[in-house]
């Protein structure tokens, strides 16, 4: 995109530092709950779900089933997302 008012302010050619203000962040983007978990060295989205309170009362389920398969190093949050993998390996 090249508009000449994107020229007169080089701040604006990075759009999507707009996405990180709250008052920005569109109202349909739904909740996830994030789980990463460092044995196995994974990312988990969860969800979606309408609003962070449904998520967060959610959250512990899915950690449970996580210890249940003995993962290791689990730290959850909700965030409001689009993930386009729900599950992300990473690599050692």
């Amino acid at each position: 995109m090249n508009l000449p008012l994107l020229n007169n302010f080089p701040f604006l050619n990075n759009l999507s530092f707009f996405n990180n203000l709250p008052f920005f962040k569109n109202s349909n983007t739904p909740y996830w709950i994030k789980i990463k978990t460092d044995q196995p060295k994974c990312i988990y989205y969860f969800g979606p779900f309408d609003n962070p309170q449904e998520a967060k009362l959610n959250q512990d389920g899915y950690v449970e089933d996580l210890i249940d398969e003995k993962a290791l190093g689990i730290s959850a949050s909700v965030k409001k997302c689009k993930p386009k993998t729900l599950t992300i390996y990473e690599e050692e």
